[in-house]
């Protein structure tokens, strides 16, 4: 892989990263699942977050988040590592 197919595959993963902190942060704001921008960001990172949300709910406490942006970042290395 070239230097910059890594360096566009690692901003596309981070920012893949920001919007599930978007997400995350709006659901603590907005509780209406028919606002636009709640369908767009739910459209776009529930099919990496509603897998991990059925193993990773503890008493109401989601940590599918946590686990995505984890797996991202090290996605993210392994591809800068891979390139240079």
């Amino acid at each position: 892989m070239s230097v910059e197919t890594a360096l566009l595959v690692a901003q596309f993963l981070n920012f893949v990263s920001w919007v599930v902190i978007a997400r995350v942060l709006l659901s603590w704001v907005v509780r209406d699942p028919a606002n636009p921008l709640v369908r767009l960001l739910g459209g776009l990172t529930d099919p990496l977050m509603r897998p991990l949300s059925r193993i990773l709910t503890f008493g109401g406490l989601d940590l599918s988040p946590m686990i995505v942006i984890l797996g991202l970042s090290m996605a993210r290395r392994l591809v800068l590592s891979s390139a240079l």
